[in-house]
């Protein structure tokens, strides 16, 4: 008798624990953890590209003028590899994550106690077309369409055709400037260290806390002052007119070259995107999302 009550206990006990589990995984709760495994694919997939441009940007820094450092570049070198392939559309399918997240916080806002601000939807919104364009760019270069030339010639195409606009002078101006402006907010931002808001800080050591603050600031430094030069050059292009003063990613990095500092300020920068890189990876790991 008793055993048969135990049974019935037991019974009922795992059928409560079963209809607790699945009372648990709600759409809404499924949808949230669909939207964090994009986020971290889409973190980790950035991450490898900035470390690969930033290796290659610090190839030509010590002499190799040869390879190209933006993303064709290295869209190329993962394509040497093994299983090269299947990197390369990786790669594009994480770049889609990153702008779906993005797109997700536009909808539905962004983590934090201020992520339904409009400015913080505008902002994932703007970065949801961003990643959403990159992502275009690395699918037509997994399937052999067009993409995967140089940033430089792109940028001085698309800025030509921007140019014939009406208007089309403003239009480069207005966004040329807003680049350099989002540079320069890049940049500020990593140096009053304005990621730590986003990061699980309780789930890291007090050492791992410095790493990642480390690569956070010299990486974002070193981003925005590439994004705040190659706006500059946009901005250039169209007050001459002159859709080659526009540069991608490549030739800006060369420039910095040809400054006073020499190589050796190249080399800083093509080091620090290369921790951006590896601060993404940090990201992939502790952001809350």
């Amino acid at each position: 008798m008793c055993d048969n009550r135990e049974e019935t206990v037991n019974a009922s006990s795992i059928a409560r624990g079963l209809g607790s589990a699945t009372r648990t995984r709600t759409p809404r709760e499924a949808g949230n953890r669909a939207i964090e495994a994009a986020a971290r694919w889409g973190l980790a997939t950035r991450g490898v590209l900035y470390l690969l441009i930033g290796a290659l940007a610090l190839r030509i820094a010590l002499g190799d003028r040869g390879e190209q450092a933006d993303r064709g570049g290295a869209l190329q070198v993962l394509a040497q590899q093994p299983f090269g392939a299947a990197l390369v559309w990786a790669v594009g399918i994480g770049l889609v994550c990153m702008a779906l997240w993005r797109l997700s916080e536009a909808v539905f806002g962004a983590a934090g106690p201020d992520g339904g601000a409009a400015r913080k939807r505008l902002a994932g919104a703007a970065r949801a077309v961003f990643y959403g364009v990159v992502a275009y760019s690395v699918l037509s270069f997994a399937t052999g369409e067009q993409g995967s030339g140089s940033s430089d010639r792109q940028s001085q195409d698309v800025t030509a055709r921007a140019l014939d606009l009406p208007y089309g002078r403003w239009l480069v101006a207005a966004a040329g400037a807003a680049v350099a402006a989002a540079g320069v907010w890049i940049a500020v931002r990593a140096l009053r260290r304005g990621f730590r808001k986003y990061l699980k800080l309780g789930a890291m050591s007090r050492r791992t806390r410095r790493a990642v603050e480390a690569l956070g600031v010299c990486g974002g430094v070193a981003r925005g002052a590439v994004f705040a030069v190659a706006g500059g050059f946009a901005l250039s292009a169209a007050v001459r007119y002159d859709p080659d003063k526009a540069k991608g990613i490549d030739d800006t990095l060369r420039t910095f070259a040809g400054t006073a500092a020499g190589p050796w300020l190249l080399r800083a920068v093509a080091l620090g995107l290369a921790l951006f890189g590896v601060f993404s990876f940090a990201m992939a790991r502790w952001r809350r999302v």
